[in-house]
């Protein structure tokens, strides 16, 4: 399978070869949706708290007596039913991840990557880099590639200019291939790969 390769002025730069294993896969929206999943509940902190009963101050000393007052049965002030009483079932700090095995997260990044490749939305790079960190440039040339949503994967190390002029570009994300994850992919409308970030994915899935 080959993609056409064009440097960030929209000049051709040949075609590059890419693995039928990782670019060719039919895609399974069942395994897209449970990665997604797994990302965004590993991302929730789960701090959330609601104090209980034993966290509420105030005397543990029944407030009335049992009988004859006309009123219902209580033993404390504490319980929510009083106000400044505590949450019933109330949230507790906990860690909202679920498990997914690394194959399955494998195969997951592999059909993200044949789902923009089936779609026509991968378009490859010969370099992501620029000559200074101006967004005005570089966002012109973006507009050129007709690119205005987009995710782009570069090397090992990203190119300090190329990174800081498009970091005040909305809707534009840059990342290096070890951070290229399905979320991400999914939720831009074009997949843009520079040939050292697509050399380093055939070498992973190898």
């Amino acid at each position: 399978m080959d993609l056409k390769v064009t440097t960030l002025e929209g000049k051709s730069a040949g075609k590059v070869a890419v693995s039928e294993d990782v670019f060719g896969l039919e895609p399974r929206a069942d395994i897209l949706q449970r990665m997604v999943r797994y990302q965004l509940l590993k991302r929730q902190q789960g701090t959330h708290n609601a104090k209980k009963r034993s966290d509420i101050t105030g005397s543990t000393a029944k407030i009335y007596r049992q009988k004859g007052t006309g009123n219902a049965r209580h033993g404390s002030r504490k319980p929510g039913i009083f106000k400044g009483g505590a949450k019933a079932f109330g949230p507790i700090a906990r860690s909202h991840a679920v498990d997914l095995p690394k194959k399955v997260r494998a195969l997951a990044l592999k059909h993200a990557l044949s789902a923009k490749a089936k779609s026509d939305a991968i378009m490859v790079l010969d370099d992501a880099a620029a000559e200074a960190p101006k967004t005005k440039a570089l966002l012109a040339k973006f507009a050129g590639l007709g690119l205005s949503n987009a995710l782009i994967i570069g090397g090992n190390e990203i190119d300090g200019n190329f990174s800081k002029a498009a970091s005040n570009i909305p809707m534009i994300d840059v990342l290096p291939v070890q951070g290229i994850n399905v979320y991400d992919i999914l939720r831009r409308d074009t997949l843009v790969l520079t040939k050292a970030a697509i050399a380093a994915l055939e070498e992973r899935f190898k």
